[in-house]
């Protein structure tokens, strides 16, 4: 993991030097914010007990869902209007009028939960999983970002800066679960090629990196009233894990999928049986129990394929700013819709 963390960081300050230098020849978007301060040390991992989880019933919006809106969704700009739709997909994702929207994955919305009943042994049970990012321990999402927006902090955490994405969902593509939502609109890509490059920002579950920094716990863990979420030292987190799974008789999940995550689900019932009852579609993913991870020995070759395209995409911003006044940018109308 190291050496993904090094590669995303040595990506982040390429991006960065590239910046400043268009900047200061007159080009025409600000610096982006100053980059996250370094975390404290430690790996953490996160569990959730679906023994636990009752999804909040008899609330309108579970307690977890709540407490994530309240503590992203007034971070994310307010889209510009119209919306440019890009060329030559002409898909426009626009969540910012649907922000109540609670039952699926969305940038507003970057945990929900999800009831599965199934007869088990004879009897009918129902279970209530909060679905949100894995945090992947290999993450092909932090890897492939050819803007380097996308990294493995030093905690487990996986996280989306949203001042360096341009939105071209190569993350979503990646992610055996599509777990990154696309809010367009927003984001550096206005600033640089707003009808040809990108097309929003990516945002989904970062485990409330501000917090972390903080030293405090992620708001869906820290308003969940029975518990069902833990956080903690990422050997202690799975100890406990295996020690309930042991106890219910039960299983656990996230500990082999996609090469392992820092999330793991622990169950009475076998994964397999879950998973058969979840219809997968956009915002709702199946857990796909045993996915393997697939890119383990292409990321190398990944990364500097998606380095070359970057290098000339940035040099010839540079020489298209240095050599010609800006010429106004027209957007056009088209279809708007999720991907």
């Amino acid at each position: 993991m190291e050496n993904n963390i090094q590669g995303g960081v040595s990506r982040r300050k390429l991006l960065k030097a590239s910046i400043a230098l268009m900047a200061a020849s007159g080009a025409f978007f600000s610096l982006p914010k100053t980059l996250k301060a370094q975390l404290p040390q430690g790996k953490l991992a996160t569990m959730i007990d679906l023994t636990l989880c009752d999804g909040c019933v008899g609330k309108d919006i579970p307690a977890c869902v709540s407490a994530c809106k309240t503590a992203k969704n007034h971070t994310i700009p307010h889209p510009e209007e119209p919306i440019p739709v890009p060329y030559p997909t002409n898909i426009v994702e626009d969540w910012s009028k649907k922000q109540d929207i609670s039952d699926r994955l969305t940038p507003y919305n970057r945990i929900f939960i999800q009831p599965i009943t199934l007869t088990h042994s004879g009897k009918e049970t129902t279970l209530y999983i909060p679905r949100r990012c894995m945090h992947c321990d290999n993450p092909a999402c932090a890897t492939l970002c050819p803007f380097a927006a996308n990294t493995k902090d030093q905690t487990g955490a996986v996280v989306i800066d949203q001042d360096l994405c341009f939105g071209g969902a190569k993350c979503r593509s990646v992610c055996p679960w599509k777990i990154p939502q696309r809010q367009s609109g927003v984001g550096l890509y206005l600033k640089v090629a707003k009808n040809f490059m990108g097309n929003g920002v990516m945002y989904k579950c970062d485990l409330c990196i501000d917090l972390l920094n903080e030293g405090k716990t992620p708001s869906c863990i820290d308003s969940c009233p029975r518990k069902a979420m833990l956080i903690g030292e990422r050997n202690e987190i799975y100890a406990e894990a295996q020690r309930r799974v042991k106890a219910m008789g039960g299983y656990i999940f996230g500990k082999e999928e996609n090469g392992g995550t820092a999330t793991l689900y622990v169950s009475p019932i076998p994964f397999n049986a879950i998973d058969a009852q979840i219809v997968g579609k956009p915002g709702i993913p199946q857990l796909l129990v045993g996915v393997e991870r697939k890119m383990a020995k292409s990321d190398g070759l990944a990364g500097a394929i998606l380095a070359a395209p970057l290098l000339g995409l940035l040099a010839g911003v540079f020489a298209g700013v240095s050599g010609r006044k800006k010429s106004p940018s027209v957007a056009s109308e088209g279809e708007k819709g999720e991907e």
